[in-house]
This record gives structure tokens, sequence and C-alpha cells, in this order.
């Protein structure tokens, strides 16, 4: 063991190797949790293979003795190839990789001619192999490993879960790894661990105070060599910052979040076709390429000593991409745990990296909320001399189809995307700025869907085209113009032949009768008018009270002098006789308010019988 870590540059021990490694030797489960690039696949890795080690005789070709789960096709190949050196020291062991991309047959087919004894993969494929599989043994299992295990509940992979949990042995180790502890987590481990072993290891950020010296220790969830920043700017001037910020840092070897693939797809196809980025790398990734070319892709960027890899969420976590400089959040992430495993694809295994995150003016409180969590970020001020590229963009969508149509998409799935946020709170997707977001995407019209069609966002700030018309546009594809003129051609021929009816106007549907009130909404309405009067008749009282108006006044305006069958003719200068008429007012007014509750039905009744009369 000690041999293939040399081999593999593996010097000295992290502390969260330092931390996990004893106890998962001495037969406990553990949970654990540390910053992103911290070291932790060693951390279990070698566990496993010590386990496997210590046994007292050699396993039988399809005995299963270790199983590593991970989210996605990525991070599974990847701890694969980091187990292998590990692997090859022990005699008779065999490891197998399970990811999707492949046939289940061809993987069945394989398992059940070769056999296995460690199993790494997705947890669907595993699920696949493992419910159909008769000929693997798990009476000697020893371990299972969760990796990046809060992702493999927030991809809805609890049903898989459950089930390889359920065809293994309740008497084994069990490892749950990640960067974010999520109460799904907690839970998960409360039904498949055994008196855990909770590991934690943090980072200490160094926060210095503006205009002072003074430094405060803090808890970060962050690699200690990654600097974050955060910079706030308007919609329509965002393009225009991260094509400025990309050529500031040329030569060096860059990754782009977006929310969604549509974006990716767009901004991969548009940044190219700009002056000041042409002839830099720009390679697109994201979870809807097939894949070949996405395996494909993962390796160019690694290869490349500098350059630009534009990505979604696919490549947040997990993935150990050598010498990445920088890392840019164009779009905040939905969940705001997938942060810090965006920005820990740089600074990993003490090496230092930069991170920066873009923001809209409204969207500011993140930076506070990050900072609640553990991930504090220092303000870049936005130039104001940057290029405008939005000239550039709209120029290229006149002349290609192929832009135009791809910015239309990438625009919609952005906002159906915004309004998933889990900081809701923060990120209200009707207050965005529709017109500076067209114009951010270099839109040619701002398209008909019904977030805008329904709702009242602002299109201020949007500067349509006028002396063009969208249909016209061609591809720079000779191919696919050839075969959208077709499919013109044949839908013109097809709405001769068959002209649309007329559409008929809709008969004026007339106005249903009003439904008559049940007797409990009567009995609402009664009750309001009671309190109303009664609210009324008080406010009166305290105007005698204050001298504001005199008795035959009140007696008129309240119709008591009327109720007692006397007319009401009382000398006003009378104080003790006001008085007592005060007194006596007062004294009704309160029977009236206590015999209101009572009584309401019946007066409602009375009411009710006199307007039928």
């Amino acid at each position: 063991m000690v041999e293939a870590l040399d081999r593999g540059g593996f010097r000295r021990c992290t502390p969260v190797q330092a931390a996990t490694i004893p106890h998962l030797l001495s037969h406990k489960d553990v949970a654990v949790e540390a910053a992103t690039g911290s070291g932790k696949t060693l951390a279990f890795l070698i566990p496993v293979v010590e386990i496997l080690r210590r046994r007292s005789s050699p396993p039988k070709s399809h005995e299963v003795l270790a199983v590593i789960v991970s989210p996605t096709r990525e991070l599974s190949s990847q701890i694969f190839n980091v187990a292998q050196p590990f692997i090859a020291t022990l005699k008779g062991l065999t490891s197998m990789l399970f990811v999707g991309g492949v046939d289940v047959k061809a993987d069945r087919k394989r398992l059940a001619e070769e056999g296995a004894n460690i199993l790494v993969g997705t947890p669907g494929k595993l699920n696949d192999i493992m419910q159909n599989e008769d000929t693997l043994d798990y009476k000697n299992f020893e371990i299972l490993i969760l990796d990046e295990a809060d992702r493999l509940l927030d991809m809805g992979f609890q049903r898989h879960i459950n089930f390889i949990l359920s065809k293994l042995p309740k008497q084994r180790r069990t490892g749950l790894f990640s960067a974010t502890q999520t109460k799904a987590v907690a839970d998960l481990s409360k039904a498949g661990l055994r008196n855990p072993k909770r590991v934690e290891v943090k980072t200490e950020a160094k926060l210095t105070s503006k205009g002072a010296a003074q430094q405060e220790l803090c808890a970060s969830k962050t690699p200690l060599g990654l600097r974050l920043e955060y910079m706030i700017c308007e919609a329509s001037k965002k393009s225009s910052q991260l094509v400025d910020f990309l050529v500031q840092n040329n030569g060096k070897k860059i990754m782009v979040y977006f929310a969604t693939c549509a974006c990716v797809d767009y901004w991969a196809v548009v940044l190219p076709l700009l002056n000041s980025l042409k002839g830099s790398p720009i390679i697109p990734y994201h979870g809807k390429m097939k894949q070949g070319p996405r395996e494909k892709a993962l390796a160019s960027f690694s290869d490349l000593s500098s350059g630009i890899l534009v990505c979604t969420d696919v490549a947040a976590r997990g993935l150990d991409i050598p010498s990445v400089d920088l890392i840019v959040q164009y779009d905040p992430p939905q969940d705001p745990d997938v942060f810090i495993h965006r920005a820990g694809r740089t600074a990993r295994y003490d090496q230092e990296g930069d991170a920066i995150v873009f923001l809209l003016p409204k969207e500011d409180t993140y930076v506070e909320f990050l900072k609640f969590r553990g991930v504090p970020l220092t303000e870049r001020v936005c130039p104001s001399n940057t290029e405008d590229v939005v000239p550039q963009i709209r120029s290229a969508a006149r002349e290609d189809r192929n832009v135009m149509e791809k910015g239309l998409r990438a625009f919609v799935s952005f906002i159906r995307a915004y309004k998933e946020h889990h900081c809701s709170y923060i990120f209200r997707w009707k207050d965005l700025e529709i017109g500076k977001l067209a114009m951010e995407y270099g839109l040619l019209q701002i398209p008909s869907m019904p977030e805008v069609k329904h709702h009242s966002l602002s299109l201020d700030g949007f500067i349509p085209v006028d002396d063009i018309d969208v249909t016209q546009i061609k591809y720079k594809d000779k191919a696919r113009e050839k075969q959208r003129k077709k499919a013109l051609k044949r839908k013109a021929e097809e709405e001769a032949q068959n002209p649309k009816p007329e559409k008929k106007r809709a008969r004026e549907k007339p106005e249903k009768p009003k439904r008559k009130k049940t007797g409990k909404q009567r009995q609402s309405v009664q009750t309001k008018e009671d309190l109303d009067e009664l609210e009324h008749e008080y406010r009166l009282l305290k105007k005698l009270k204050r001298g504001d108006i005199d008795e035959d006044e009140y007696e008129k305006l309240t119709g008591f002098g009327d109720s007692d069958g006397e007319a009401s003719g009382g000398d006003t200068n009378d104080v003790d006789e006001g008085k007592e008429r005060g007194n006596k007012a007062q004294k009704k007014l309160k029977q009236r308010g206590k015999g209101s509750e009572g009584s309401r039905k019946f007066e409602a009744k009375d009411k009710t019988r006199n307007k039928r009369r």
C-alpha cells in the first residue's frame, strides 16, 4: 500500500484521511463531511483495500466484498481509475465498473463470465445489475461506500439506494462521504449505519474587516487556498463582463458554470465567434450529451494547459480535473450546497485557486446568505469600461439561424430554471428584468412564453431590431437550410390542400343565476352587520361622554328613545339626568353586546321574515 501511494505521488496524509482511515479499519461506520479537494477518495479507498487484504482466504470470483456508489458516471469512472493501482496490490481480487451509456445485457454477460469482488458504479446501474443477477454472493460482504451521499438522494436515487441496502447484509461497515451533509443524509445514516462516527473537517478562513488590520478566524467549508469573489452587475452587461473577465485571464484553465444544458450549448457556439475570444479552446460539457462525446470533452479539457470548459452542475462534484486555475459561476446554482462543490474544482490538494460568481443587483443578499453558511466572499468591483459584445452576438444571430434558435432556447430554459431556485426568497423570478436579460443573451426579439405573457415582468432596457424578418434568417449549414426549406414547402402545400376552417364566433353564454346563499353565509353577513352597528353605537356613546353631541342627537342617532315608545325630550343642562341617561345607554349597549351572540340567529330570522313579507 505504501509503495502504491509513493508511485501515485501521495507523500502525506490529509486531515480527513488521518481522521477517517483508523475508524473504518477498527470496524466502525463513519459519516464524513469535508471540504472539496481534501482527499476523501483515498480516505475510503485505502480502508477498503486494507480490509479486504486482511481476509484469511482468497474470495471466489462471484463473491461481492465491497460496493462503492457515486452519483455520476464521471465520478464513478474517476474512483474506479484511482482505485486500480491499490487493488492491483491484492492477489485474486477483481473489480468492475457499472455506469450508464453501456448496454445492461453486455454488463451482465461480462459479470457472469468474469465475476467481480468490488463493484463501482452509479445507483441506477448497480440497481439493475443486482436486481437480476443471481450469481452474485453477498454473504461475506465487508464494506459499502456512498460517495457524495447528499447528491445521491437529491438526484432521486433513494429508491435505488434502498434496494442496494436491502440486498446487502446488515453486519457490514458503511461510510458516507460528502462536502455537505443534508437532512436526507442524516435520515439515511440512521437507516444504514450502526453507531456511526461523525467526522467533520473544516478549514479556517481569515476575514479582514475593511479599514482595520484586525483579522478573525471563522469555520469555512471551502479549501484554504481558494479565493472567493462576487461581482454585481446589470443583466444587460453580464455577458460583456464575462467576456472581459475571460480575456483578462487568457492563458488560464477556466471552468464556466451555466444554469441549463441549453445555456451551455448556446454560449459554446457564441463565445468562439466573438473577436476577443477567437482562437481560444472552448469545450461544452453537460448531462444531455451522449456518453462518447461527454467523455471525450472531459478528457480534452483535462489534457489542456489552458482553455475554457462551459458546463452545468454535472461537472460540479467530485471530478478531479488537473490544474484548474479559475471557476466562474455565471449563473448561481439552484441548490446553494452546489456552490461549494463548483468552487471546489480548483484549489485542490493544498493548491491555490480563484472563483467568482456573477450576481444581479437584486441578488446581493445571496452574499450574506453564503457567509452565514460558512462560505465568505469578497467583492470585486464591476468595471465600467468593458467592450459591449451584444452587437456582435446579434450580428451572429442575423447571419445564422442556428445561433438565433439556440439563443431563444437558452433564454427560455434560464427563466424556467430560475423559477426552481431553492432560495426563492433571494432569486425571485417575478423580479427578473426580462428586457435587460434578453439584451444579455443578444436576442433579436423577446420570445412569446407564458411567463412573459401572463405576468407583468419588466421589458425595460430591450432594444428591438426593427429592420429584420426573423422567419427569413437562414442556417449557415447548407444541409440544414435545405431541410428547412423542404419543411416550409411541405407545410405550405398542406395548408393549400386543407385550408383551416374559419373559427366560429363563440356564443355568448347567458349569465348564470346567482346561487342562493346558505344559512351559514347569511348568518356570517348578519353577524358582521351586528358588529358594525355595535361599534357605531359605541363611538356615539364616547362622543356623548365627551360632550361632542347632546342627549337628543344621541337618542335620534341610536333610536333608544323610540325603542321605549317615548319621546326623547330631556334637559341637556341637567347634569345628573344626562349622566343617568348616559349610564342607561351604556348599560343597554353592553346588554346588546352580550346578547348579540345568543340572539343573532333570531334577529336574522326576524329580518328575513320581514323581507319575505
